[in-house]
């Protein structure tokens, strides 16, 4: 008898429930119709909270402000803070008129910002005035005569943030009635900055078909209803908050709950019990901080019953204290990238322990996923690493005004090539087994080193640099550079080092190790050997466990 030919690594999402058709703005109109009295958003640090009702109110005059201040449909709209109601608020008032939201990272310094608000041409910028160490104010003056684009700045809080309200609760309702007339669910309505292999991030361009459905379906498998209280630590500016937060919060009529401004794991568990959350987002090290908080016991957390651990590998012994410890025993893992929107894949309530931390779960409702030979792009059989591509409603439009960087990861079937290895098995549930590019993963932070690599080689005494990641107890991975020095220069130290790129580059991207070498590891073609770099890298630091 012949073989049976092997079942190829390839699925599709069933669904009983349709994509939504409509756009963010109008979907959020449906569930205040539906749920104007429910909660909409609470602010535990301030203790201010909207039902729906007053939530679209603040949205429509929001929307309303930015209209009487010039902005249109497909203007790039920035936003520069950390969580607050104000970046939600922004978040739909934007996508009522059209407006791109350009997500900026808190963490960005002077050289970030100026990247993004010029490559995605952004004319208004919406921010905090500060936060923490961050002077966001200060910053901008900085940049803003070299931002051709940047036409409008409004601080949150002050006058010109109340003036847009003020002036958005004055106005015809009849004008936004008629800008929205004229939105399409297509249309792109959010980029997002994804740091670049090449150089400098790229903008993840996304539309109210991308975004809404992959909040709404990530939503239905954590089975939320109007019922439901989501406890949102996690950055608004990462699609895991914005998206899988916010937008699968209120296309169910749930609430948003926002614990701080950034993660703090005694806020975030005062949270839970205050407003008697039911679902709590994170990565694993902010359940692992939660989980070691002195007082955690003190906290009653019997109000949560599920969640997402999204961002790297969660650890068996954590995901064992989140269901017995913080009750969250339909925890969900969560698999993605900011080019698909971003969930391609996710456990089920039912899975069990076992493939809640070994695989990241099967592909979503109206998705594709496929396991390819990167050489050959044929899909290979069940049990076989390859390239993980997914295909669906969920990928992008592409990188803003980069359709050759677009190109590069999106094939012409309208695959998205990720560039991580998987496996998928028998069940169709996929492990991911490592990574095709150099990308680091530092605490649920992806990060490029050529990205990094591009700004030192600004330093006056490097020669040339690159960028390894290393292994890390704390974040998973910690960045090292390499770097040879020009002639007659002093060698680089770490600290000197941090001091060159702190206020230039976010904390996160400044790298921990340095190392000075006379030449690089290379192949005989001349290509640098990263695997190389890593492996003499543990030896040198003395630091156990392999690197990933």
């Amino acid at each position: 008898m012949s073989t049976p030919p092997a079942v190829p690594s390839y699925s599709s999402g069933l669904a009983e429930v349709p994509l939504l058709g409509d756009t963010i703005g109008d979907n959020l109109d449906r569930t205040a119709r539906a749920y104007p009295e429910r909660d909409a958003l609470v602010d535990h640090a301030t203790g201010r909270r909207w039902t729906y009702r007053e939530f679209v109110a603040d949205v429509d005059a929001l929307a309303l402000g930015l209209l009487a201040r010039g902005v249109k449909k497909g203007d790039r709209v920035g936003i520069w803070s950390p969580n607050c109601p104000e970046w939600t608020l922004l978040q739909y008032a934007s996508a009522k008129i059209g407006a791109i939201l350009v997500n900026i990272n808190p963490a960005y310094r002077s050289h970030e910002l100026e990247y993004v608000l010029n490559q995605a041409g952004v004319s208004t910028l919406v921010s905090a005035e500060r936060f923490k160490t961050s002077d966001y104010a200060g910053m901008i003056r900085e940049v803003r005569p070299r931002c051709a684009s940047l036409t409008d700045v409004v601080l949150i809080g002050g006058d010109d943030w109340n003036s847009l309200l003020t002036t958005g609760r004055a106005a015809d309702p009849a004008e936004l009635a008629r800008v929205r007339a004229e939105l399409g669910a297509d249309d792109p309505i959010n980029i997002q900055y994804t740091s670049g292999t090449t150089g400098f991030p790229k903008g993840a361009t996304l539309s109210h078909h991308n975004i809404l459905n992959n909040g709404f379906f990530v939503g239905e498998l954590c089975g939320y209803t109007e019922e439901d209280r989501i406890c949102i630590p996690v950055p608004f500016y990462h699609c895991f908050g914005m998206v899988m937060g916010n937008l699968a919060a209120t296309s169910h009529g749930a609430c948003m709950v926002i614990p701080a401004p950034a993660f703090d794991p005694k806020k975030t568990l005062e949270a839970v019990q205050a407003e008697r959350c039911t679902s709590l987002y994170g990565v694993p090290t902010m359940f692992i901080a939660e989980l070691a908080d002195p007082d955690f016991e003190d906290y009653d957390l019997t109000s949560l019953r599920t969640g997402i651990m999204a961002g790297s590998p969660c650890p068996v012994e954590v995901m064992k204290q989140v269901i017995e410890r913080m009750g969250m025993a339909e925890v969900s893992i969560c698999y993605g990238m900011t080019e698909t929107s971003p969930v391609s894949t996710q456990t089920r309530a039912d899975d069990s322990l076992e493939r809640r931390v070994s695989t990241v779960g099967k592909v979503g409702p109206h998705l594709e996923v496929k396991i390819v030979d990167p050489a050959t792009g044929l899909t290979v059989p069940r049990g076989t690493p390859g390239e993980l591509c997914t295909r669906g409603y969920s990928v992008m439009l592409g990188y803003w005004e980069q359709p050759e960087k677009t190109a590069e990861v999106i094939d012409a079937a309208r695959w998205m090539h990720t560039g991580d290895l998987a496996v998928m098995d028998d069940d169709g549930y996929v492990t991911i087994t490592g990574r095709i590019k150099d990308m680091v993963i530092r605490g649920g932070e992806n990060i490029y080193p050529r990205e990094i690599e591009e700004f030192l080689y600004t330093h006056p005494d490097i020669l040339d640099a690159q960028v390894i990641g290393v292994p890390d107890p704390k974040y998973g991975e910690e960045l090292m550079a390499w770097v040879r020095m020009r002639d007659g220069a002093e060698p680089l130290t770490a600290e000197s080092l941090r001091e060159f790129c702190t206020g230039k580059l976010a904390h996160y991207k400044i790298p921990r190790y340095v190392h000075v070498v006379d030449e690089f590891p290379m192949t005989v073609t001349g290509k640098i050997r990263k695997v190389e770099m890593r492996e003499r890298a543990v030896e040198l630091l003395g630091l156990d466990g392999g690197v990933s």
